[in-house]
């Protein structure tokens, strides 16, 4: 089970840093800006059960598809051995009524609940089919490990958070430039931004506009990417950002 955050909370931490103190709009004003990934989820537990392994550690890479935790599932394994030899039981009965029926030696009512009963045990196959692939939990996507919420031989239970992770591959900005700049500013405009934790400037773009003014700020919410190396910077890291003059037609 994934908790995506779809980064609404950065949005709102950037809101509550920045979003009451955008300067007005002048040339060359630095506005202030908070970078966030583009996509941050929490995995869960998608069982109640004990966790066996966990390979992942806080800051680590991590590769889409890999394998973070693993539970211990015998139970689990032996339901789904039961299940398939309750299956195949299904079938021959299946198959020697479809020869009896041949013979007019079965009636049709015999011939359908075995194909009932063939039925509700392939279902009964799938279904701890299913409940084994959520003994091991994957990587979603590239990126990092935020935080890992659980340990070895602990016991979980359904839903309970187990690792956060970010996608580092790219990151985006979250700021608010003055209301009145609306109508000037707009998706594809390019502008600066000095990261301070880093102390050097990136070129970046504005990608979406907010959808509402902030009437007691008086400021506009946007997002935007750095459009050159980012491999230094880090979600959580701020800056300024340096538009040219918004005032002016």
């Amino acid at each position: 089970m994934e908790r995506n955050r779809h980064n609404t909370l950065p949005f709102a931490l950037a809101a509550l840093l920045f979003g009451q103190c955008a300067p007005a709009a002048g040339t060359g004003e630095a506005i202030r800006a908070l970078l966030v990934a583009r996509t941050e989820t929490v995995l869960s537990s998608q069982i109640n059960g004990r966790i066996l392994t966990i390979d992942a550690v806080a800051g680590g890479a991590i590769r889409k598809g890999h394998a973070l935790v693993r539970f211990d599932c015998d139970l689990h394994n032996a339901e789904l051995k039961k299940a398939r030899a309750q299956r195949k039981a299904a079938r021959l009965r299946l198959e020697s009524n479809q020869r009896l029926m041949e013979h007019r030696a079965v009636g049709e009512l015999e011939l359908a609940l075995s194909e009932t009963e063939m039925q509700h045990a392939t279902a009964d196959v799938e279904l701890w089919q299913a409940q084994i692939r959520r003994c091991t939990i994957h990587a979603p996507f590239d990126g990092r490990v935020v935080k890992v919420l659980a340990k070895p031989f602990q016991s979980v239970t359904l839903g309970e958070p187990l690792i956060e992770i970010l996608d580092d591959s790219t990151y985006r900005m979250e700021l608010f430039v003055p209301s009145s700049w609306y109508g000037r500013i707009r998706p594809g405009t390019r502008f600066r931004v000095r990261i301070d934790e880093t102390g050097r400037d990136y070129p970046a773009v504005v990608t979406e506009l907010g959808a509402r003014i902030n009437p007691v700020a008086q400021t506009l919410g946007i997002s935007a990417e750095i459009t050159g190396d980012s491999t230094d910077l880090l979600a959580g890291m701020s800056g300024s950002a340096l538009f040219e003059d918004q005032d002016g037609e």
